[in-house]
């Protein structure tokens, strides 16, 4: 039995990593880890997070390139730089950016 935690940062929020220079915007959040075991493990011990907590799926960018991140609650802060994330999925999901967050557009493609 899982104690599911209820997720600190919603769909939508811009936040960036508390240890790697980069950061993104939410676009998908797992109560708990379900990513692979060898994808976990290639995470240096030191900062390895707990599997028990929410992990959230972002459309990522640092300095170089933009890709999606799978990064664990613990790993995570807001993002206070009002500065839009500019990954080129963020426009099919998102509308405007205010106060940090991103609206999601009208309809969901699931």
């Amino acid at each position: 039995m899982h104690s599911y935690r209820t997720a600190k940062y919603g769909i939508g929020q811009v936040v960036r990593h508390r240890f790697y220079p980069f950061r993104g915007v939410v676009f998908d959040v797992d109560p708990s880890f379900s990513n692979s075991e060898e994808w976990w493990l290639s995470i240096p011990e030191e900062i390895r997070p707990s599997k028990d907590q929410p992990y959230y799926h972002l459309f990522a960018e640092n300095s170089e390139t933009e890709y999606v991140a799978y990064v664990s609650e613990q790993n995570l802060l807001p993002d206070e730089s009002g500065e839009p994330v500019r990954h080129p999925q963020v426009d099919e999901i998102f509308d405007s950016l205010q106060d940090g967050r991103y609206r999601e557009r009208g309809t969901r493609r699931h």
